[in-house]
């Protein structure tokens, strides 16, 4: 089953490349929420900017002959896609990250290569063969999961408990501050913060706050007639000038303009 929130995130859906989304299940489920492979081939001269407000987490990414960890992102950002080309990355849960990410908070906003060889050189094996792409896709993010696989182990209760939190305060509605998320977590809001720090590199407010911009966002992409004063209550604001103030924080501008922007697309 596809996870809902694939859907947000991407600001500008109509311009993004091909784009495939795997779901994990399984033993790795608990580490991986999804593989995602986008591929592109763009006319000469031409150049695609993909906008992105991502979810706060890290990710296990292969591209352009190398492997590495894209970390948490406290902003929404973009890169210029020009040629043709791909990816085969993986969204990590937070379980996954002590394994791999000494500090993530030193990850914040920022990709670190990382030394796998034997990764860069599979995957790229497997995405530049000939044959049908889902086979190729295939192969790549089998390639992901084993080398994953061999390098995590079991998940300790302290890494489950903090992909309880992301999955809390992404999904439940009824977490509208730290202090319901500690109590639906049944921690103290200390604990929570700590958690947060040591497996997500942001704190629990902000992945409250991202929950609440990208489904604003995602309303807006599918009803760009949306009362913003309305869409301020039902994505969990105060009112529209504090939708407002966190549009601009994160992503640059207001949700007047990119209601515009949508329309421009």
């Amino acid at each position: 089953m596809a996870d809902p929130a694939t859907s947000r995130g991407v600001l500008y859906p109509a311009s993004l490349p091909t784009l495939h989304r795997e779901t994990v299940t399984g033993d790795l489920a608990v580490f991986v929420r999804w593989f995602w492979v986008p591929e592109w081939n763009i006319e000469p001269g031409r150049t695609s900017r993909q906008h992105v407000i991502g979810f706060p987490a890290c990710n296990l990414v292969v591209q352009d002959g190398m492997s590495g960890i894209s970390g948490p992102t406290t902003r929404a950002s973009y890169r210029d896609l020009t040629g043709s080309g791909w990816a085969v990355g993986a969204l990590l849960r937070p379980a996954a990250v002590l394994p791999l990410v000494e500090d993530v908070s030193s990850l914040r906003n920022a990709h670190r290569p990382i030394e796998a060889p034997e990764l860069t050189a599979a995957v790229s094996s497997a995405m530049d063969a000939p044959g049908a792409g889902h086979d190729r896709r295939r192969a790549a993010i089998a390639v992901c999961a084993q080398w994953l696989r061999s390098r995590l182990g079991s998940p300790n209760e302290e890494g489950l408990l903090a992909n309880n939190m992301v999955e809390a305060a992404e999904s439940n509605p009824e977490v509208r501050s730290v202090t319901d998320l500690a109590a639906h977590l049944n921690i103290s809001v200390r604990s929570a913060q700590r958690l947060a720090s040591r497996y997500v590199g942001v704190s629990p407010a902000v992945l409250i706050r991202r929950r609440r911009l990208q489904e604003a966002a995602e309303k807006l992409r599918h009803d760009r007639g949306f009362d913003l004063t309305e869409l301020a209550h039902e994505s969990g604001y105060a009112d529209h000038a504090h939708l407002t103030r966190d549009f601009r924080a994160t992503l640059g501008f207001t949700p007047s303009k990119y209601r515009n922007s949508l329309s421009a697309e």
